[in-house]
């Protein structure tokens, strides 16, 4: 029996094919660690957990890799206000989300980067977006270029013009 996947692109039902059927991939985002976790950090660590579970009853050679924010204005704010190293906010509240996720029985993911060991490879991209003009610097901010990129909206099934139109309000 194959896995029936519902399709944001298509929006339709699809049979899950792997594009490597030895090895399966997942990525997720993670959490923004600041402050305690919330439901809105709970729901997708549990659905995720659920998904990587039926594709390990599947598929042989499963990697399940979810992300951790420890860089982030809300981080900074968060330091700021406690007057605490950067560190020691993320390091805490980690912990904490670890904790909370493995009493709702979810699974650790294969791989956990966390977003400040990889700043470099961030930073090259973010240069080549800018440099390709797909990116833009504004009021201290990189944004993406919403009008260089054709196909956006496609996946949350929102018109780009209608984007466009309001973030000029």
């Amino acid at each position: 029996m194959s896995l029936i996947l519902y399709n944001t692109l298509t929006r339709s039902k699809d049979a899950f094919t792997p594009r490597d059927p030895n090895r399966v991939t997942m990525y997720v985002c993670g959490p923004t660690v600041y402050s305690y976790a919330h439901i809105g950090n709970a729901r997708p660590a549990v659905v995720f957990d659920v998904l990587a579970r039926v594709l390990r009853s599947k598929f042989s050679n499963v990697v399940y890799a979810r992300n951790v924010t420890d860089v982030d204005d809300k981080i900074n704010a968060a330091a700021k206000d406690t007057n605490q190293p950067i560190t020691a906010i993320t390091d805490k509240y980690a912990r904490i989300y670890h904790a909370d996720m493995a009493a709702l029985g979810v699974a650790p993911p294969d791989i956990e980067p966390h977003a400040t060991k990889h700043m470099a490879q961030i930073i090259d991209m973010v240069t080549a977006l800018v440099k390709s003009n797909h990116a833009y610097e504004a009021e201290g901010h990189v944004l993406f270029s919403v009008p260089a990129f054709a196909a956006y909206g496609k996946l949350s099934g929102r018109n780009r013009d209608d984007m466009i139109a309001g973030a000029r309000v």
